[in-house]
């Protein structure tokens, strides 16, 4: 390989570059959180079932299942600044898709499903680049400190865009795609300025398959990285309860659109408080087995949530459900990216992707499904369940994972 090179000399690694990712990060995830809720009232609205909401999940998830792992490959290949940046072009373009269809208001909700599928295909292409950039921001030591402050900021979006989008939608759906439409943009071109250092590879010795199957051999024969995406897979499979929050704010709590915004953002604060605490106080020690002990408190939270009917029980519920996933997120994180070297980042992360960003959709699906098979409360429950037996399968099948006792015990040279 040649060496990796840098962008601007003779700052290698530059404040700016991780303020601008961060920030564009911030812009993006708060508007697929806003287009998320008029998306998923506006569906729901028009069908009044559970299964719509899944099917919401379905038409992302298929896309971004079959893009997900050659996008990783075009990360390698190419630099993940241009393909980050034309991924938040098409969603821009998705926002302005649903503004339309907005002012033609169809009378079937077929459209707004072919608009997600376009949706999904190019989150397919940005989780793998926006995930494989930051280790070219940061040096490796800075690392999982940077990914604290970047958890911080996305949870922050993740809490601000669905309460932002719940007092938009009560103005009018096209005032939330109106500003979905600049924030994918403003994004976009934030991320084509980026600097940072930049890794230059070889002509590839092997087609676009082959390299792709390189990635996902990577991952499979590392025990650590296989049983933390995995083992998160499943948790977000199982426990997608998320997906049902239209559901619950309308039929069950009784709360409105505007509740249905808090509702969304709950779990977003729990995320953020934690995210905020690890940018000051770093995990060092036990981190396989806090991992796992944040999986099974994400499943019992998923529980008390399903059995809640109160609103505010809901909200400590969502609360102590996004804190405890975020553990799991800053563990599962820090530990991939830093057994990764650089040349398998784009593929790696895409496998990261595949398992993680592509299952909460598949997730929304299932709970879609269950919900309509077995009823909203019973579906969510069972998934709590689901999600507490998958923890104590995979502390067994995974000890390397769960006997990690330092982030640098798998640290890898690049």
């Amino acid at each position: 390989m040649r060496a990796a090179v840098s962008d601007i000399p003779p700052a290698l690694y530059r404040r700016r570059d991780l303020t601008l990712f961060v920030g564009s990060r911030f812009l993006s995830t708060c508007a697929m959180q806003i287009q998320s809720v008029a998306i998923g009232w506006q569906i729901y609205d028009m069908v009044r079932t559970p299964l719509a909401l899944g099917l919401v999940g379905l038409c992302q998830f298929v896309p971004m299942f079959l893009l997900t792992l050659p996008a990783g490959d075009v990360s390698d290949r190419f630099n993940q600044r241009q393909v980050y940046a034309l991924a938040g072009a098409v969603q821009a373009f998705c926002a302005a898709l649903f503004l339309l269809l907005t002012f033609i208001a169809p009378h079937h909700v077929l459209p707004f499903y072919l608009v997600l599928i376009l949706f999904g295909a190019a989150r397919g292409f940005s989780g793998p680049a926006s995930q494989s950039l930051l280790p070219f921001l940061v040096a490796q030591e800075r690392l999982p400190h940077a990914i604290s402050i970047g958890s911080s900021f996305f949870t922050a979006a993740v809490i601000a865009g669905p309460a932002l989008g719940g007092f938009l939608y009560a103005l009018g759906p096209a005032a939330v795609y109106g500003l979905c439409i600049a924030g994918f943009a403003v994004s976009a071109v934030i991320i084509s300025r980026l600097g940072g250092r930049r890794f230059v590879p070889d002509a590839p010795s092997a087609d676009g398959m082959e390299r792709v199957a390189e990635g996902v051999r990577f991952v499979r024969n590392r025990p650590v990285v296989l049983g933390a995406i995995s083992l998160d897979l499943f948790a977000v499979l199982l426990g997608g309860a998320t997906a049902l929050l239209p559901v619950y704010a309308r039929d069950i709590l009784h709360v409105g659109p505007i509740g249905l915004g808090f509702l969304r953002s709950a779990p977003a604060a729990g995320a953020f408080s934690v995210a905020f605490y690890l940018t000051h106080h770093q995990i060092k020690g036990q981190v396989g087995f806090k991992m796992f002990a944040s999986v099974a408190i994400f499943g019992l939270a998923t529980i008390l949530f399903g059995l809640s009917t109160s609103f505010l029980l809901s909200l400590l519920a969502l609360f102590v459900l996004g804190a405890s996933d975020m553990v799991s997120v800053n563990i599962r994180s820090s530990l991939i990216q830093l057994a990764t070297p650089d040349a398998m980042r784009g593929r790696v992360s895409a496998v990261n992707m595949l398992f993680i960003g592509a299952s909460n959709e598949l997730g929304e699906f299932e709970s879609g499904l269950t919900a309509a098979l077995f009823g909203t409360v019973p579906a969510v429950v069972l998934g709590g369940i689901g999600t507490l037996a998958v923890v104590a399968i995979w502390a067994k099948l995974f000890p390397p994972l769960r006997t990690v006792n330092k982030f640098s015990d798998v640290a890898v040279s690049s």
